[in-house]
């Protein structure tokens, strides 16, 4: 190691020393990099394994590389979907001694994907459409906490499944600012025209290189983030007005917002000086309402729409058992032991980076579903999973870490059903996008 280099982390890793920090990045050997499908980026960008996980060493300025380390760490505080940072390195030399580029390292995220690895042929609307609103959601909770992106894209996003959804993490936060006062409207628009800009000029580079449904609007899917932005804005922060005998809109506010997968920490009421007009506000607001619930019960870390799934299964569950009004707590133990865990442990060992256990879980209920409609019975899901492991599992690829060229996405082929019963074909998304 040259004797110039600093590493800065909370917990360094003792591998972070082997990795060839003396060589320019874009010429690191074969045998430290690992080959990953990436968005684009104004940086180059190498992920390369770190004791027994993958990293992205990406190259830029000292200052850069730290203010970004700092900005993931207080975004990582506030609980903001983000990518998770593991080091600066700075002071970098070649062998002849000249300076080489500072290095931002952050952890990869496990069953992440960058946006066009989400499809192998062409983008489809309904996929394009299910990306933006993610990226809106992830813009709302970044600007809720006071998170000025300056960059709002899907190349700087990353983005899991999340039971028929998508959940979008901030990969790239060189160009923000955390404003502990909160943002001004301004600030907000130039986000939502920033988003609007770049994913209008993302889906037509896809659509000049043949990678879009014919159809498709690019400008149309674009205008979607700023529609969706505003609407779910709206419903977080709007002032309502209603007469005082109309208390029980207080208690509706609130469920609407839970609907949404958000908790009020503090809502600001206020009555008229005759007593006649109550104005409330939510005043903090905290996304993550189901994964709380699910979390709380069950111990169980997923995503927010995979959490609503997971806990509309444990209410039916509950219903089945026929013990309504008993305490919540045994029964989410019995459901996890009796009916999650069986099926996560169901998956052979060969399969299981295919997908996360909430997902799997997910898409297995799916499966159940579409079997069931064909059959015109309820079928047992025992039955279920083995035809799904079999006729689905089996022919996804694994998404724990997906492998493939350095900056394009893996080409495999499509899977088709060879019957019309809808119990051999996709689960909740057309094979065409393979999702």
């Amino acid at each position: 190691m040259p004797e110039s280099l600093t590493i800065t982390a909370t917990a360094v890793d003792p591998e972070l020393l082997m990795l060839p920090w003396q060589v320019p990045l874009g010429e690191w050997p074969s045998s430290s990099i690992v080959y990953l499908p990436k968005g684009l980026s104004r940086h180059l960008v190498r992920f390369s394994s770190l004791s027994g996980r993958v990293v992205a060493v990406k190259e830029t300025t000292a200052e850069m590389a730290r203010r970004e380390y700092d900005l993931l760490g207080h975004l990582a505080r506030l609980d903001a979907p983000c990518v998770e940072r593991v080091a600066v390195i700075a002071g970098r030399t070649d062998a002849a001694g000249k300076p080489l580029p500072a290095a931002l390292v952050t952890a990869h995220l496990k069953f992440s994907l960058p946006y066009r690895a989400l499809f192998t042929q062409v983008l489809r609307p309904h996929t394009a459409s299910r990306l933006v609103d993610a990226l809106a959601v992830l813009l709302v909770r970044l600007h809720n906490v006071g998170f000025f992106w300056g960059d709002v894209s899907l190349s700087n996003t990353l983005f899991r499944r999340d039971a028929g959804a998508f959940a979008a993490y901030l990969v790239d936060a060189e160009t923000g600012e955390l404003h502990e006062g909160g943002l001004t409207r301004g600030q907000r628009e130039h986000d939502l025209d920033v988003a609007r800009t770049n994913i209008a000029g993302e889906i037509m580079d896809l659509e000049a290189g043949g990678r879009l449904e014919g159809g498709v609007d690019a400008l149309a899917i674009a205008d979607g983030i700023v529609s969706s932005y505003r609407s779910l804005w709206g419903a977080l922060t709007d002032r309502e007005s209603f007469s005082v005998d109309e208390s029980w809109r207080i208690t509706e506010r609130v469920q609407r917002l839970n609907a949404l997968g958000f908790d009020i920490d503090e809502m600001s009421i206020q009555t008229t000086a005759d007593g006649t007009t109550v104005s409330i506000q939510p005043k903090v607001v905290d996304a993550g309402h189901h994964q709380r619930r699910l979390l709380r019960l069950t111990g169980l870390d997923v995503e927010e729409n995979q959490a609503r799934r997971l806990l509309n299964d444990l209410d039916e569950f509950q219903a089945r058992a026929g013990r309504p009004g008993e305490d919540e707590e045994m029964v989410a133990h019995e459901w996890l032991t009796r009916v999650f865990e069986p099926v996560v442990r169901a998956v052979p060992f060969d399969l299981r980076a295919k997908l996360e256990p909430a997902e799997l879980f997910h898409q297995v209920l799916e499966h159940r579903w579409y079997m069931s409609q064909a059959r015109g019975r309820s079928v047992p899901l025992a039955e279920v999973l083995a035809g799904y492991i079999d006729d689905v599992l089996r022919h996804r690829r694994d998404e724990a870490t997906v492998m493939g060229p350095v900056t394009e996405t893996v080409s495999i082929p499509i899977i088709r059903s060879g019957t019309s019963d809808p119990s051999t074909a996709s689960d909740d998304v057309d094979w065409r996008d393979l999702v």
